[in-house]
């Protein structure tokens, strides 16, 4: 996309309803209901990670399977073992919703994936003088703007903590039941951390698609799908389908093994009936809307220009500010007393300013 033709603005509102996408995916598995946790995840994971990802590449990108046989091996098996990290950490997520709410939960598990999946990308890279400064090593205000964005969003995440532990201490078990069936802190902070390092391995393997061919010239999947006419929007489908086929890997053989030590694929022979299927409905549902998050990533970096590397870190951001906002809508907070709310309420301020920074910068 040219320079001219790049709308940063439109781009970042892009970016936030990839956010509101990823805050809300989990609400249809309130709906499920009589199947085990690993067999309507699976439903999920064959959904969000392999159907529908690949039914918009190939309605958008006029030769995707092209592209793909066009792609050399090594970068294939980069994004989709960095996609397979990811899985572990999309694994963990669902158990950190179960055990802290989707408020608590996806605000810490978003805030501590921003600021791995902004940072681990320029290290891995060799590329860390590039979070500051410009190709003629002058420091670009901006740049250093968005790595402290990174660093507020991380106390803000230590607010939302405090809100959660001081919210365990204060409410009597029965209303912790009420709003978060299994609320357990102490678990919920252990899968919050190991989920929200892994997931932040997502945006290193979108970030990675690129090659140096025979030549020396660097070449990419997005560059390969605008070759074949597709949309400056859409060029970024490749490899997020990719990303997602080693995310699935591993979510399905982690399904499998817990149908078989749960005695639980009987759940499966229940999809043909109306309560089954309704369950199919509202986990592939759930499945869809995640997958929306990372496609509205991909879609908004070329609208960005050169901040689109903020993109990521807004996303993520955008995500935790709704699923917050959400949590309190569903009720996760109400009984908490003024030390838990003002906890929370400087978590939220923080997150806030997180988001603004790298957006009032550029």
């Amino acid at each position: 996309m040219s320079e001219s033709a790049a709308n940063p603005m439109l781009g970042t509102l892009i970016f936030a309803c990839g956010g509101l996408a990823g805050a809300v995916f989990a609400v249809p598995f309130r709906k499920v209901k009589g199947w085990a946790y690993e067999s309507y995840w699976l439903v999920y994971a064959i959904t969000g990670l392999v159907l529908f990802p690949l039914a918009l590449a190939l309605t958008t990108v006029p030769d995707f399977f092209g592209v793909i046989s066009r792609t050399p091996v090594k970068t294939i098996l980069a994004c989709a073992g960095f996609g397979a990290l990811w899985g572990i950490g999309g694994l963990t997520w669902g158990l950190m919703i179960r055990y802290l709410g989707v408020g608590l939960g996806l605000a810490i598990g978003c805030g501590l994936c921003s600021a791995t999946g902004t940072l681990l990308p320029p290290i891995f890279k060799g590329e860390v003088a590039s979070l500051l400064y410009d190709a003629h090593g002058q420091m670009v205000t901006a740049k250093l703007f968005t790595l402290i964005g990174v660093a507020v969003s991380l106390l803000g995440i230590v607010f939302v903590g405090l809100a959660g532990k001081s919210k365990e201490g204060e409410l009597p078990e029965e209303e912790k039941k009420k709003a978060v069936a299994e609320f357990d802190f102490r678990k919920g902070i252990i899968v919050a951390l190991i989920s929200g390092v892994f997931s932040g391995c997502m945006n290193f393997g979108l970030q990675n698609g690129w090659w140096t061919d025979a030549s020396g010239a660097k070449c990419s999947m997005d560059a390969l799908a605008k070759a074949v006419n597709t949309g400056d929007w859409w060029t970024g489908m490749p490899v997020l389908v990719v990303v997602l086929w080693g995310g699935f890997l591993v979510n399905l053989c982690w399904c499998l093994f817990m149908n078989a030590k749960n005695k639980t694929f009987g759940d499966y022979a229940k999809a043909a009936s109306p309560a089954g299927l309704g369950v199919v409905f509202w986990s592939g549902l759930a499945g869809v809307i995640w997958a929306c998050q990372f496609a509205f990533l991909k879609i908004g970096e070329p609208l960005c220009g050169d901040m689109a590397y903020v993109g990521f870190a807004i996303l993520m951001g955008a995500s935790v500010m709704f699923s917050s906002l959400l949590g309190i809508f569903l009720g996760e907070w109400r009984g908490t007393g003024s030390k838990t709310k003002g906890f929370l309420a400087v978590g939220l301020a923080l997150l806030a300013v997180s988001i603004a920074l790298p957006v009032v910068t550029h």
